[in-house]
């Protein structure tokens, strides 16, 4: 309920939220996405779906039908889109069309607000513009380079849409219309993964998978794909590993239905850690579910996100809620969270990475003040609550066209 956030986020924000909401009572809201585990956006969606019923909005979360080769299709479209070279051919497109018309068609009528979630269901509100009295794209990934020949090709699905929701201002293609909003997200401080754990709690649960916890832990928490570069992050901790042996190395992830690419990429760190007896290579298929990202990310001396493109980066987000030093890329939505050697470090570099990590492990007390003002950042700005209040005003506006 929104109320039980009240003594994270304060009196004003919930009084604010509960303002807004009250004129949009009974709303029929839909969010569509691609898959219902395993990304940022379905964790954004199991909090927010729930907390707008608790404010007054009739709202429903629905995931589009989908197989392997459109979601192979998709997957292309999302690392074109994110600037990879290889484009989409002619039978990639029209497996996206097809089965956007499939869903289309599904998709019942009578919405108020319908809000599309990333490039795999873009195509709806082109397809049955009548079933939705306001539309809503939300884009969740970094449009800043995109690919010239998909985005060419993918823009006249999105730009028609009447609102459009980017994570920064660089993300926003060129030749959008309708109202475009910069609006980041957010991460619920009150589920499994983001609540306050023991100490002695997130011990344990690391050492069950191993993990020695009187000795230093490097750890990155994120999908097993190539922008990820968890390939970048075992050549970080062996610099690291050099100066400080005793160093351990924890690279934990999420297989999700919609990412075709994830196994094979998954197989390749595990190849690339080469038998390295202190990496510890961790999926939701070892038991690793939300509690245990939490430990790691709460025993961990050093969080690491060495990502080469990030629309914005949840996880890093939820590392430094748990006050732990942070050491990320210096792409995408991750600057937008970090202050340089204030809330974090941000690097370019496998070298800067592994110099920042033996920083922060040879001075804890370094770690501690990048932790405690990194938490109060994301306190003010991205937790759920706040999130939810940018959707409401973006709703009012839509209801007064």
């Amino acid at each position: 309920m929104l109320s039980d956030y009240t003594h994270i986020c304060g009196r004003e924000l919930i009084a604010e939220i509960k303002e807004l909401a009250e004129p949009l009572r009974g709303r029929r809201v839909v969010h569509i996405s691609a898959t219902a585990f395993g990304g940022g956006v379905s964790e954004i969606l199991y909090t927010l779906v729930p907390l707008m019923r608790d404010v007054g909005l009739d709202c429903e979360w629905q995931v589009i039908y989908g197989r392997e080769e459109f979601f192979n299709a998709t997957k292309l479209l999302h690392n074109a889109l994110q600037g990879a070279p290889q484009d989409l051919d002619e039978e990639h497109w029209s497996t996206w069309l097809r089965y956007n018309e499939m869903n289309a068609r599904e998709l019942s009528g009578d919405w108020d607000v319908c809000l599309v979630h990333d490039p795999q269901p873009a195509g709806l509100f082109g397809l049955v513009p009548e079933k939705a009295k306001g539309w809503v794209w939300r884009c969740h990934i970094d449009l800043s380079t995109p690919n010239p020949d998909t985005i060419a090709r993918f823009l006249p699905y999105v730009e028609g849409y009447p609102a459009t929701l980017f994570h920064m201002q660089d993300y926003v293609p060129d030749g959008m219309s309708g109202h475009v909003h910069v609006v980041p997200p957010a991460i619920d401080p009150l589920t499994p993964k983001n609540m306050a754990l023991s100490p002695e709690d997130a011990s344990f649960v690391c050492d069950q998978f191993g993990i020695d916890v009187d000795r230093p832990l490097m750890c990155q928490v994120s999908r097993f794909d190539p922008w990820k570069d968890p390939l970048g992050v075992i050549d970080a901790y062996r610099a690291v590993k050099q100066h400080l042996p005793e160093v351990q190395l924890a690279l934990v992830g999420s297989m999700a239905s919609d990412d075709p690419e994830g196994w094979d990429f998954f197989n390749a760190t595990i190849a690339h850690a080469a038998g390295d007896f202190d990496i510890h290579i961790l999926n939701n298929f070892n038991n690793v579910g939300a509690i245990e990202v939490n430990a790691f990310q709460s025993h961990a001396d050093v969080v690491v996100q060495k990502s080469t493109r990030e629309g914005f980066g949840l996880t890093v987000t939820e590392a430094i809620w748990k006050a732990r030093p942070f050491i990320g890329g210096n792409v995408g939505g991750i600057p937008l969270q970090i202050e340089d050697g204030v809330t974090g470090f941000l690097v370019d570099s496998v070298e800067e990475c592994a110099q920042r990590s033996l920083e922060v492990l040879n001075d804890p007390a370094l770690g501690k003040f990048l932790g405690r003002r990194g938490k109060e950042y994301v306190r003010t700005h991205f937790l759920t609550p706040r999130y939810l209040r940018d959707y409401l005003r973006i709703f009012h506006e839509l209801n007064e066209r």
